[in-house]
């Protein structure tokens, strides 16, 4: 089965011209990228955007795993996290997220006489609330893991086979997505947040997240390492750290880590949201 969607995959893109693929460094899109190098040899690039929204670590991450793909890599710097509009982070903050980032591909792409540009939306994240993914198909964004019939499971099974150093990484999401909708997207919070993360990580927090809320830093983290967190001598630490870093009080979410937990104030206004929540904010 999974051979027979990656040959299915491979024939996708190799109907392609040239191709740019929108590059995190995450498991889906080191996937796709790994198999539009095979399927196109160097008419493949990949496109990351660099911006206040994305963390210094998926960036430097990304940087690597292209090195080590052997792709021609551009990383198109956005200084400001502009639109206003999204600066002021409201519900469709993702919509317009995406739309702001793959502009900037897509522009990126066509400087370069690239036409097609890919991103690694998969077939799982079809059944999910995803305003970004609106964004990508208004854009002319090409999915071709999902044109494959590839679903994460699959990805994640390829990906291992593949033996891609990303096949286990845990999920990603922009910076913004640790913010309530209404709060600005201000510099200031998002490197709060990024450094907060950040420490968190150095720790061994593997997949966490830290969810801001003014003077207060709501750690999640996998439900394995609750227990951890809560050790005396490794929770002194992370207070911290992250006082150090500006915030007056650190709690930890009893919950662990659960994708999409600021959007329980949306639960009411759409079906199909397991638990009230959405992965648009993981």
């Amino acid at each position: 089965m999974i051979a027979a969607k990656k040959k299915r995959l491979m024939a996708i893109l190799a109907a392609c011209d040239r191709l740019a693929v929108a590059f995190s460094g995450g498991v889906d899109s080191t996937l796709l990228l790994a198999a539009a190098r095979e399927a196109l040899g160097d008419r493949v690039t990949a496109v990351t955007v660099d911006s206040p929204l994305h963390a210094r670590r998926e960036i430097r991450e990304a940087l690597q795993t292209a090195q080590a793909l052997g792709v021609r890599h551009v990383v198109v710097p956005l200084a400001d996290v502009a639109p206003p509009a999204l600066i002021a982070n409201p519900p469709d903050r993702c919509y317009l997220c995406k739309k702001f980032i793959f502009a900037a591909i897509i522009r990126t792409a066509a400087s370069m006489g690239v036409a097609q540009v890919a991103h690694g939306v998969n077939l799982d994240d079809l059944g999910d609330y995803r305003p970004g993914q609106r964004a990508a198909e208004e854009l002319g964004v090409l999915a071709p893991l999902v044109d494959a019939g590839l679903a994460k499971a699959d990805i994640r099974a390829l990906a291992r086979r593949m033996r891609l150093p990303t096949w286990n990484k845990p999920a990603m999401a922009c910076l913004a997505s640790r913010i309530p909708y209404g709060r600005p997207l201000t510099p200031e919070v998002l490197r709060m947040v990024e450094s907060a993360e950040e420490a968190l990580q150095n720790l061994g927090f593997d997949g966490c997240r830290v969810r801001h809320h003014g003077p207060v830093a709501r750690i999640e983290v996998a439900r394995r390492d609750l227990k951890k967190a809560m050790h005396p001598t490794l929770r002194a630490e992370i207070l911290e750290r992250l006082k150090t870093i500006g915030f007056e009080h650190v709690a930890v979410d009893l919950e662990g880590y659960v994708p999409g937990s600021l959007n329980r104030e949306l639960a009411g206004q759409g079906a199909g949201r397991s638990k009230g929540r959405h992965p648009e904010g993981r």
